[in-house]
C-alpha cells in the first residue's frame, strides 16, 4: 500500500460505551496495525442534547481494559487534534461556506414548526419523510434579507435531482443509490455545529483516514458521504460496512434485550 493506512472509531459520549464499540475498534486496530498503520479514536459530540459528561472517560477506560487503546485520540494526542469535534468547529463552518459558494449546499430558513407539520402531512398520505426543497432555489436577495434580520438557518446538502451515486465497499462491491430517493439533508445545523453528514467527511478527510470500517447501518448514508466529498474535491477513502453484533436467534443486539453496556461487563 502507498498510502499510511489510518482506521478510526468515532464513538459518541452520550451514555455508557456499547460494545459495539468494542467490536468496531477490534476490526479497526487488527487492520491497522496489521497493515502497518494507526489507529484512532474520535469523539463525535456535536450532539450537546444528549452529551453525557463523563462518557468520554468511560470510553477511553473500557478501551484500555480490553487491550484496544488507540494509537490517537483524545489524552492521548496525534498530529492530526484535536480529537474531539467540538473544537473543530471552524473547520465545518469553512466546508459549509465552500460547499455553498460551489452551490451543492443551500442555506434552509424554514422552522422547526414548519417542518414537523410537513412531515406530519406526509405520515398521514403513508408518504416518506422527505424535505420539499421549500429553500433550495431562493433568490440571492431574499437570503440575504433573511440572514440581515437574523433569521435562523441550517445549511442543507444540495442532492442532484437525477442519476445515481455509487460507491464500492471491500466487503459487499458496488452499491448504488438512485439520487431521487436521497433527501437534502441539513449538514450544518442553526447552531453552528455539523451534523453526523458533514462531521464524519470532514474529519475524516483532515485525518487523513484511509480506510473507513463501521457497521452495515451506515450503508443508506454513504452516498450522502460520497457526494459530499465529490463536491468538496476530496478523494474518499476505503469503504467497508461489517455485518451487525446479533443475538443467538439473528435479531439485533439491543438495549430490551440485553445489557450492551461495556461498564456494566467490565463490573461483571
Amino acid at each position: 500500500m502507498g498510502e499510511e493506512v489510518r482506521l478510526r472509531i468515532a464513538p459518541s459520549p452520550t451514555g455508557d460505551p456499547h460494545v459495539g464499540t468494542a467490536y468496531m475498534a477490534l476490526f479497526n486496530k487488527a487492520y491497522a496495525h496489521g497493515h502497518g498503520g494507526k489507529f484512532i479514536l474520535r469523539i463525535e459530540d456535536t450532539d450537546q442534547t444528549r452529551y453525557n459528561e463523563g462518557s468520554e472517560r468511560e470510553i477511553l477506560s473500557s478501551l484500555d481494559w480490553l487491550g484496544l487503546t488507540p494509537d490517537e485520540g483524545p489524552g492521548i494526542g496525534g498530529p492530526y487534534g484535536p480529537y474531539v469535534q467540538t473544537q473543530r468547529r471552524e473547520l465545518y463552518t469553512q466546508a459549509a461556506g465552500a460547499l455553498i459558494a460551489r452551490e451543492h449546499a443551500y442555506r434552509c430558513f424554514c422552522t422547526k414548526e414548519r417542518l414537523d407539520e410537513m412531515y406530519r402531512e406526509q405520515a398521514a398520505r403513508k408518504e416518506p419523510p422527505r424535505y420539499d426543497r421549500t429553500c433550495r432555489n431562493l433568490d440571492a436577495v431574499r437570503i440575504a434579507w433573511n440572514i440581515a434580520e437574523g433569521i435562523p438557518h441550517t445549511v442543507r446538502l444540495k442532492v442532484p435531482d437525477d442519476g445515481t451515486t455509487t460507491f464500492n465497499d471491500l466487503i459487499r462491491g458496488e452499491i448504488s443509490f438512485e439520487n431521487r430517493v436521497l433527501n437534502d439533508p441539513i449538514i450544518l445545523k442553526s447552531d453552528g455545529l455539523p451534523v453526523y453528514h458533514l462531521a464524519v467527511v470532514v474529519d475524516d478527510h483532515h485525518m487523513m483516514i484511509s480506510h473507513v470500517v463501521r457497521a452495515e447501518e451506515w450503508i443508506s448514508s454513504t452516498p450522502l458521504h460520497v457526494l459530499l466529498y465529490d463536491a468538496l474535491g476530496w478523494e474518499p477513502p476505503k469503504f467497508v460496512h461489517m455485518p451487525l453484533l446479533r443475538n443467538a436467534d439473528r435479531s439485533k443486539i439491543s438495549k430490551r434485550k440485553n445489557n450492551t453496556s461495556l461498564k456494566w461487563y467490565r463490573e461483571q
